[in-house]
């Protein structure tokens, strides 16, 4: 049976994720630090779909080496790879706690680059593979309160694209999901913002952002921005300059949270 590994699957898009492939025929491995959501999304699925649960902190260096040894000792070919997980705060880097920098380096970074290097030498192998990274509208944003999260993101889409350039004509593929603001519980805002924020269009509902990435995926594209917004604000994100991102710092730093 072929696999789809899924980060972050306790909640949230992960678990639709996990959802929508397993429609797909495809057995499932499930990793997140929350055990009772893990339960929760293997209990939605169905009892027809295989599925493996891996409970582990994504955060710490040795978690890609662990996720690997379970899978491996599960006999389990991991077809698909969605790094999914994410972390996501607003504050400012002087105010951030260290502790909070090693989490979100080691969820955006650390252990999805190396899950991607743990799975991508079987994928080539078989001649088939599909990953998905999870970047965002944010690796193009030096934006204020977001610095770092759009820092770490701009690092999956750099080394997404070098590893997709590698793995050219060897049946893997490498798809970018680019998101702006998706409705989900990682982003903080109130019911009434989050209302507005839908009906501008300017926030999607997971469902929407997960079904595009997935048909980015097996189409094999490289990329996918869900939103006509997102695109629209891109070209201006790209020429703000220093100054104006600096007042807005200075204007939103006493509302932003501490971490």
């Amino acid at each position: 049976m072929k696999y789809a590994l899924i980060t972050g699957a306790a909640s949230g898009m992960g678990r639709i994720y996990a959802l929508r492939l397993a429609q797909k025929g495809y057995g499932l491995v499930l990793v997140d630090i929350n055990a009772a959501g893990l339960e929760e999304t293997s209990s939605m699925v169905g009892s027809d779909v295989k599925v493996i649960q891996i409970v582990q902190d994504l955060s710490v260096i040795e978690a890609a080496d662990r996720i690997f040894e379970a899978t491996e000792a599960a006999g389990c070919e991991v077809e698909v790879l969605v790094n999914n997980a994410g972390v996501m705060y607003c504050q400012g880097f002087a105010e951030t706690s260290e502790r909070m920098l090693k989490i979100i380096m080691g969820v955006h970074m650390t252990t999805p680059l190396m899950l991607c290097r743990k799975y991508v030498g079987a994928m080539k192998e078989r001649g088939c593979g599909y990953m998905l990274n999870i970047s965002s509208l944010a690796a193009w944003m030096i934006w204020p309160g977001i610095g770092m999260y759009g820092c770490t993101k701009r690092f999956v889409r750099n080394y997404s694209r070098e590893l997709r350039i590698e793995c050219q004509k060897t049946g893997v593929s490498v798809t970018n999901a680019y998101f702006g603001a998706v409705d989900t519980p990682l982003i903080p805002l109130k019911d009434s913002l989050r209302k507005l924020a839908r009906g501008l269009a300017v926030m999607i509902r997971p469902e929407k952002a997960v079904d595009k990435a997935l048909k980015a995926t097996f189409r094999r594209r490289k990329g996918v921005m869900p939103g006509l917004l997102n695109k629209i604000f891109l070209p201006f994100i790209l020429i703000m300059p220093d100054c104006l991102l600096g007042w807005i710092y200075r204007k939103a730093k006493p509302y932003l949270m501490k971490v």
